[in-house]
Formats: structure tokens, sequence, C-alpha cells
């Protein structure tokens, strides 16, 4: 067993040995020539685990996630048969605890441990999706040569958590939202979508929507704590030290990719044509600020996108309401209050359409589109191979790396 009558390895070291056995990852197929004993070893991969996330060094330092996700093998009390049994999600989830054998108790048969590995890998590891407006001019003249500078028009860097759940956001009035097990995929959710995103809109046909998903820190970038005084006992001044020592170039970009505002448009008019059956803009004039999902494919296939698009009604000539006559006690109204949220409100939507209007042709109207980002998916395999091999050379600008993406229209309105 790995550690045993010996000083603990370090992640570092752990990290080095998980990579010269990952030779399956993303094979259908497996090579029996290229695939290393240990590579199918389930002991090899419960010992890595139970080192990397229970009783390492690090993993004693940063607790800040206590939970412990576990993959079910094939078959395992129904997952993955043909019957027709009740389906049973393809993981489980557990608290954490100092021993690893504690957390899994009687169930450790059921566990597929290499995939349980893989998984925890990138559910502690942290990551960041930045959601941007730019030139598709500038893109282009960017990809030509390199050194051609590019700066997004507008960008939101938003903190997001891996997770092999799915959220289904309900684009109601109600924001229900549904989840369910999407393992093998991973995906990246923004509850606050809404919010986050407001002021992400295309106001040009030379805008294009912009989407990246990096890695940024946990543990998928060990520390080298060699440096450190492994014999101190303080813990908060450990934490410290591995924070201090993690503050270099770590960002990997797992998923980068533009749509251009035509295909966005043409997509979100498809869907409004389908609906209302009279045609794309006077549906967008029936129902202005209408909301509906968009998939956007990753580039090559790889990941999906889920955005939700909303035409920016032209507010230039409504009426901002009646008047409230409740009043506090301080003397404020609440409908001058309204009043205000909804001037900013219009007064954003003017500019949206003055610029619209200021690029459209005379043959179309040009409709402002919000694009709010509500998750990201792609296949836990993908997101291991690049958090181990993938080159990480100095980003120079946060655009590197970008291909183009389609659009996928849901599923026909019957």
């Amino acid at each position: 067993m790995l550690g045993d009558g010996e000083e603990t390895p370090s992640r570092s070291e752990l990290l080095s040995m998980v990579k010269r056995n990952s030779k399956l990852l993303g094979k259908t197929v497996l090579d029996e020539e290229n695939s290393s004993d240990v590579e199918r070893d389930p002991r090899f991969w419960h010992d890595v685990l139970d080192l990397y996330f229970f009783r390492g060094k690090e993993s004693r330092r940063r607790q800040d996630d206590d939970l412990v996700f576990l993959v079910r093998k094939l078959g395992s009390q129904g997952y993955g048969s043909n019957d027709d049994k009740e389906d049973v999600s393809p993981y489980f989830v557990r608290r954490w605890a100092p021993k690893l054998d504690n957390v899994v108790g009687e169930i450790s048969v059921d566990v597929d441990w290499r995939r349980s590995f893989y998984l925890n890998l990138i559910a502690h590891t942290s990551f960041t999706v930045t959601v941007a407006i730019c030139s598709h001019q500038e893109l282009l003249n960017h990809q030509a040569a390199r050194d051609t500078p590019l700066s997004p028009i507008y960008k939101v860097v938003k903190t997001v958590y891996a997770s092999p759940t799915r959220v289904n956001f309900q684009l109601d009035s109600k924001k229900e939202a549904e989840t369910k097990p999407a393992y093998p995929d991973i995906c990246f959710s923004v509850d606050d979508f809404d919010s986050t995103f407001d002021a992400v809109v295309l106001t040009e046909t030379d805008h294009c929507y912009c989407v990246l998903l990096n890695a940024d820190g946990g543990a998928a970038f060990p520390v080298d704590n060699k440096q450190h005084d492994s014999s101190s006992t303080d813990s908060s001044s450990r934490r410290t030290d591995t924070s201090n020592a993690n503050t270099k170039n770590t960002k990997l970009t797992l998923f980068s990719g533009f749509v251009s505002y035509q295909m966005v448009r043409d997509a979100y008019d498809g869907i409004l044509f389908s609906k209302s059956r009279f045609g794309s803009l006077l549906a967008f004039r029936n129902s202005p600020g209408k909301t509906d999902r968009l998939y956007m494919k990753g580039p090559g296939g790889r990941g999906e996108v889920d955005v939700a698009v909303s035409g920016v009604a032209d507010q230039s000539h409504q009426d901002p309401g009646p008047f409230s006559p409740v009043v506090s006690k301080r003397g404020f109204g609440i409908g001058s209050i309204v009043r205000k949220a909804a001037a900013v409100a219009t007064v954003a939507a003017k500019h949206a359409y003055a610029a619209a209007a200021a690029s459209s042709s005379l043959d179309e109207e040009m409709v402002p589109l919000k694009c709010c980002l509500m998750s990201i998916s792609l296949p836990w395999e993908y997101i291991a191979n690049d958090l181990l091999f993938k080159p990480n050379p100095h980003i120079a600008g946060w655009a590197t790396g970008r291909a183009s993406f389609g659009l996928i229209l849901p599923d026909p309105v019957e």
C-alpha cells in the first residue's frame, strides 16, 4: 500500500504517479500493451485517493470543501444495467473523514476507485468562467496574427464550481430549477445567471459572444511544500503558506469559444418563429424581452454551453407607469424608487437600441440580444486529461486559443 512504512508522498509526487498511469484517459477500447497493471489496479487508485484527499498533509490543511464523490462501478446496484429498474445515480456523495475506509464502509466493493479519484481531482479544483463581447473582426485578426492586440468590449468573470450534477433552470417567472445527475459530464452552473450577465448585450452585427472556462487553483495544482516548515503545528499558518506559494500563474484554459451575433440572432429568430408561426421580427415585437434557451456546442463538438437569450425591448416610448401612493414613514415613495429603477433600465435599453440602429442595415432591423450563460458542461475525461497533461504556457491575454462553436436549436415546439 502506498505510504506504508515510509514518508507519505506529497500531492506533487502523487500527481506524478497519476500522470504516469493515466494513459487510458479518453480511450473506449483499452490497449493492453500501452496500459500498465498499476493503471488497472483498483487498490492503487484507492490508495492514491486516500492519500491525496484524506491522509495526505495537504488534504488536512485545506478543508474548504468536505464533500467526497465516489463513482459506482458499472452494474453496481442496477447502475448501468439495461433493465427497467429504477435509475441509480452513477455516483454518491459522502462527508470527509480522517480515513477513506470510514467514509465508504461496506460499500467499498461497489466503488470505481480510478474514476472516483479523477472526479474528486476535478471537483476540488477551482474554476472561473469569462463571458465577454468582442469584435468579430478583431478576433479574426487575432487568430491570423497572435501578436495582434485583442481587448474585449465588455467582459464578466465569475467563479464557478465543478459538479457531476446538472441544474436545469426554468426560464419562466417562477425561476425554478431541477437537478439531476450529469456524470460522466461535469457541469459548471451559474445560479444567478440573470443578474450576473444582465449587461452582456450584443448590440452590433460585428459583436461576438465569447465564453472561456479556466482552472486556476486547488487540487489539480499541488504546491511543493518542501520549502516550508512541515513541522509547524499551526493549521492557520499552513493554510497561509499554501496560499502564498500558490500565487504563481496556474491558469489553464479548458474551454474557449465564440459565436457571432448573426448566429445567435438566427437561432433566436428560429425559436420565436416556430412558436409564433408569424415570422421572427413580428414575434419579437409581440413578445419583447421573451427569454429562450440556446445550446451551443463547443469547438470540435467538445462540451456544451447553455445560454438564456432574450431580445432587449425598445423602451424609448414606454410610460414608466403611474405614481405609487404608498409612502414610507421617512417620506420615500415606493413609486419613485420603482420609477428610478425603471428609468435606469430604460436608459440601458435606449443605449442598446441606439447602438443597434447605428450599425444596422436598411433591410433588417437590428435587435439587441442579451445572453446570460447558465452552464457549461464537459465530459470528465476531457477535463481530467487537460488538468494533467495540457501545456500551461504564459497566457498572453485572456483570449488565447479561442475557436468558434456552433448553435443547437432546442427541440421544435409542437
